[in-house]
């Protein structure tokens, strides 16, 4: 009953009025995600927050009020104005980062900590991501995120993260609303995220709002910026492994821009001076660019795409390339100053192709592509609840592999596999709802459904867990027919509730599907792994998480903690037996395994605001284990990205106005990993075995590395304007540590009785590095 009367509260009381805007940078005309607007009465204060276009709506009585718009980084509007109809309120804040002459560290304003329903998000604006110590030079969106807590790097020369416990790819990675199957370039070193050209990042860990879907532990929201409405303007960086370049502006002033941004990396060029080097090939290159055009006050239409491809290859002999391209269109439609709505229509595509001629030819074509139809409703019903809902369908084409052969390739010709076809609907209803000046609540579902669809022929597999299984039963299907269909209610539910103006208590329950998995035997995971979807065979990977959390600021929120553990079931998950064959197999599924995963920590967050020195620590407390029946006996064994111990410290230094000085140090435990329990001999040659089947039984040694960076800010010029270019000098790895990527055993020479480990590393030295950073 309480419930419906806050639901039904201004419907049937008071006659109320609704005030409603978007909010934008004064400066190049970007909207501003997040940032608060508060009107005060003689009824109270009521609150809300600007969603990803820059708009927000609040519905008051009449009378006079006094609105307060407030956002880090950007000085703060007051004005006071009288309610007596509804009525449209545009603001543009003016950034007053040059003002305080600090660097500025914030995920979201310092509020949010507290105040926020949600828990387990974390904001990063682009300011904080190019403060941290960046390898190479170039400043990564992905690496910033494995400071914070519960995300892990997958390591070194690796490709994805991992996020409570999850797998690589059970995080949900889009930008401006279309998927990214591979966020990484140069093996991982790099992410396909441009700097340059993000507005803003955002990452779900856990109370995962309803609106997202398709994956298990985390999602990763990047949205690019729009383009400078105002000015044209150049940015751009030269490094010594890549170089990048900005262009944007005004179409039609304050009405429509546009923004291009590109990067190259040039080691190949230096690989051109070697004449043993000069015909392999060593680099990456991308380009992501965004249109927009305010029809009138009510419509905007935006258009933005990506397009990356990497390069790797020895002369003729050799050759690797993989990419992605995305491209997204949205309308924005205001229908009332209640109801904002986005229509997406988004195009993705992962390709890859491996070709090598050594007394023959053979050439593995792989990509995975879908287009996604989308409709985002928000309603502001009234100041006590915020209701969202939408719909989706996704359209999937997996083509595992098209090999063409000749000669004395292993494979020969016509080798490839059947594509698959798939299709995914969801819709989904969410609502905020303050139900008590210290009790707010967001809850809602979203139910999804799978059709795996002909033209296909599938199998049955038969025999004993933890061997090969050999088909059966075959059976073809034709063009569009229904094969398997599954489908799941995914309820969410998020709590807050307050103590005091500096602290409260959060709790979080959601449970996420996930109907297509990366098929990848390797601890890092390489651009050749492959997307598989759910069949008759492979089921839909199931998770529950369940979340509680105590936040605080204080030192009038210079400072912020929280402290959050977490406890997540899954179901369905992915394994592989033994030697499996995950490339070009045709009856990949008799390889694989299913069984049930459970992951639980504790997570501490400290982070300092303000000041000439800032910064935050983040260290989480974990264990992730799997049951499948046909590994370890049967029994409960660590996950491969099992890490007991991860912890970050990152910290910045305002030096002066010339110099700010920034350090990360990074600790992790070891990833899992299987090592030979006993060996044999043969004529006395060791031959190591694993006796007991035992799987994850050893740790690589730990992981950890500091690294530090230098900017350096020109004085300006004698008619008191900046300079239009900063240095920035760092050092990956500053104490020289030769972290595993990799242990294996090999022979000792000197005495073939015995086998020694070996330690991979990927980088064994400090790595300095020099960027130059422009703006015009």
């Amino acid at each position: 009953m309480a419930l419906l009367c806050c639901l039904t509260d201004g419907a049937l009381g008071q006659v109320k009025f609704t005030l409603s805007g978007t909010i934008r940078d004064a400066q190049n005309g970007e909207s501003l995600i997040g940032v608060t607007v508060y009107a005060k009465g003689a009824a109270g204060t009521v609150g809300v927050t600007t969603n990803a276009y820059g708009f927000y709506s609040l519905s008051l009585p009449p009378g006079p009020v006094t609105v307060t718009i407030s956002y880090v980084g950007y000085s703060p509007q007051i004005m006071s104005l009288t309610v007596s109809a509804s009525q449209k309120l545009d603001v543009q804040l003016r950034d007053e980062s040059k003002e305080l002459q600090e660097v500025v560290v914030s995920q979201t304003r310092a509020q949010d900590n507290v105040q926020q329903v949600g828990m387990s998000v974390n904001r990063l604006d682009i300011k904080t991501i190019k403060s941290i110590p960046a390898l190479l030079g170039e400043v990564d969106v992905v690496r910033s995120l494995m400071s914070l807590p519960g995300v892990a790097s997958v390591g070194e020369g690796g490709v994805g993260f991992n996020v409570r416990g999850g797998a690589a790819d059970q995080n949900l990675i889009i930008q401006d609303e279309a998927n990214v199957y591979n966020a990484s370039h140069l093996f991982g070193f790099y992410s396909v995220f441009n700097p340059d050209a993000v507005k803003d990042v955002k990452l779900f860990k856990g109370g995962i709002p309803a609106q997202y879907g398709g994956r298990l532990s985390s999602v990763l929201d990047v949205r690019l910026k729009e383009g400078n409405a105002k000015k044209f303007s150049v940015n751009g960086g030269i490094g010594l492994v890549s170089s990048r370049l900005t262009l944007e502006g005004p179409i039609v002033k304050d009405k429509s821009s546009f923004i291009i941004s590109g990067r190259r990396s040039y080691a190949d060029l230096f690989l051109k001076a070697s004449p043993t080097l000069r015909e392999n090939s060593l680099y990456f290159y991308d380009l992501t660019a965004k249109w927009n055009y305010t029809i009138n006050q009510n419509n905007t239409l935006y258009a933005s795409g990506y397009f990356g491809k990497d390069n790797f290859g020895f002369g003729s002999v050799f050759g690797l390339n993989w990419g992605n391209a995305t491209g997204t269109l949205r309308w924005n439609h205001v229908y009332t100053p209640k109801l904002f709505a986005n229509y997406t229509f988004a195009y993705s595509k992962y390709t890859y192709n491996l070709n090598f001629s050594n007394g023959g030819e053979f050439n593995w074509a792989y990509d995975i592509k879908n287009y996604n139809l989308k409709a985002d409703h928000t309603y502001y019903l009234n100041a006590k609840n915020t209701i969202s809902f939408g719909a989706a369908a996704t359209s999937y084409q997996f083509s595992p592999g098209e090999v063409s052969g000749s000669g004395s390739s292993p494979l020969g010709s016509g080798n490839s596999l059947a594509d698959q076809n798939a299709i995914e609907y969801a819709a989904y209803l969410d609502n905020e709802q303050t139900i008590s000046p210290k009790l707010t609540a967001q809850y809602g579902f979203r139910l999804s459904a799978w059709n795996f669809l002909g033209p296909y022929t599938t199998y049955q597999y038969t025999g004993t867990n933890g061997q090969r299984k050999q088909p059966m039963n075959e059976q073809s299907y034709g063009d569009d027919q229904t094969i398997s269909t599954y489908a799941n209610l995914e309820p969410r539910l998020s709590l807050r509730y307050q103590l005091n103006a500096n602290s409260s208590i959060k709790a979080s329950y959601n449970r996420t599907a996930q109907y297509v998995h990366l098929i990848s035997n390797t601890t890092a995971g390489s651009p050749l792994d492959i997307w598989w979807p759910t069949t008759n065979n492979t089921k839909p990977e199931l998770a529950d998480q369940v979340a509680l959390g105590y936040f605080k600021n204080f030192g009038d929120n210079r400072y912020e903690a929280s402290v959050e553990g977490y406890y997540k079931t899954l179901t369905n998950q992915v394994d592989y037996i033994d030697g499996a064959n995950t490339r070009l197999n045709k009856h990949l599924e008799g390889d694989l395994l299913y069984g049930q995963g459970r992951a639980y920590g504790m997570e501490v967050y400290v982070k300092k605001n303000a000041g000439r020195i800032n910064g935050w620590l983040s260290y989480t407390l974990s264990r992730t284990e799997r049951q499948i029946d046909g590994i370890n006996n049967n029994e409960w064994y660590r996950a491969k990205y099992d890490r007991t111990h991860n912890l970050s410290i990152v910290g910045i230094y305002e030096a002066s106005k010339k110099w700010t000085l920034s350090a990360n140090f990074t600790y992790q435990t070891g990833v899992a990993t299987t090592f030979p329990s006993s060996k044999y001999y043969v004529q006395d040659i060791a031959v190591p075995q694993r006796s007991d089947n035992a799987r994850n039984n050893y740790r690589v040694p730990a992981y950890h590395r500091l690294d530090l960076s230098a900017t350096l800010h020109p004085n300006p010029r004698a008619d008191g304007r900046p300079r239009r270019g900063d240095w920035t000098f760092s050092l990956y790895n500053a104490y020289n540590r030769r972290n595993a990527f990799s242990v294996y055993f090999q022979q000792d020479e000197d005495n073939p009785s015995q086998t020694n480990a070996t330690r991979l590393s990927i980088f064994g030295s400090v790595i300095p590095s020099a960027t130059y950073n422009f703006h015009f």
